[in-house]
């Protein structure tokens, strides 16, 4: 069974109990959204009172009106806006059943409305629903990678959108989150004592994410790990690196402190050859 497949099985029933617990928690939703008779945009009015509700942070009341504009008004042009908003008060509620839906709604945008003008916002959204189901960096970080596609999917799609600084913020968040996970995996095998797989590791991470805000560690420790494999001069350019590029850093002076320790024995070797 391929990987697409296996994620399928493990999602769709995720996705069928986060809808069920939803409707069950929605029961009078069409009481509340009634629409007074007389109204002459029953649409609009609905949508304001979601809205609204939205605001207060009343997610399950702002999702009822947000649902009878999707559900029973398929032409109005606020439909999009509605879906939308429903997606929106998942995202508000926040548990793990509720992020689950939230990406449903994103998706189902994004799949009925892939031209409309909020499309970037969708993307986005789609994207913090992942984010927020992140784990930390010692656990698994399968949403961490969905979080970091679609980021960069909304940096592909939509690269003139106002929300490109919120975007790229984020993404770093996410890949940060990705670098520390291989950081730890790679300095638990230095700790072990297997430097032929800490040095692979701590390469990875500088090849797939140079700009990983926390890589002196990762300088310091490949250094460290390179000296244990003989390999001092090569060792001794990520120790520069280290205080050429970062100003503060808890490896600072340890690594001032090697590039002594190198040159010296440079030299020491240089005079005797």
């Amino acid at each position: 069974m391929n990987s697409v497949n296996l994620r399928h099985l493990v999602t769709a029933p995720l996705l069928a109990a986060a809808i069920a617990a939803s409707a069950c928690a929605s029961g009078g939703g069409a009481r509340r959204g009634a629409v007074p008779p007389g109204t002459a945009q029953p649409d609009q009015f609905l949508f304001d009172k979601g809205q609204a509700a939205l605001n207060s942070k009343k997610w399950l009341t702002a999702r009822e009106f947000f649902k009878q504009v999707d559900e029973n008004y398929a032409q109005s042009p606020l439909r999009p806006d509605a879906k939308l908003g429903i997606g929106d008060t998942y995202l508000g509620e926040g548990s793990s059943e509720a992020l689950v839906l939230a990406i449903n709604e994103f998706q189902e945008f994004l799949s009925y409305f892939p031209t409309n003008s909020r499309a970037d916002y969708a993307q986005y959204k789609l994207a913090i629903a992942h984010l927020r189901q992140m784990r930390n960096p010692e656990r698994d970080q399968t949403e961490t990678r969905d979080a970091i596609r679609e980021l960069q999917t909304f940096i592909a799609r939509y690269p003139t959108s106002s929300l490109m600084p919120e975007v790229r913020t984020r993404l770093r968040e996410a890949r940060d989150r990705l670098s520390m996970s291989d950081y730890l995996v790679g300095y638990f095998y230095y700790r072990n004592r297997w430097y032929p797989g800490a040095s692979d590791r701590f390469y990875a991470i500088l090849k797939d994410d140079p700009e990983f805000t926390e890589r002196d560690s990762v300088y310091f420790y490949l250094g460290e790990t390179l000296i244990k494999l003989r390999r001092e001069a090569e060792a001794l350019t990520y120790y520069e690196r280290l205080v050429k590029e970062f100003e503060k850093s808890d490896h600072l002076s340890d690594a001032k402190r090697r590039i002594t320790e190198l040159k010296a024995q440079a030299e020491a070797k240089e005079a005797t050859s």
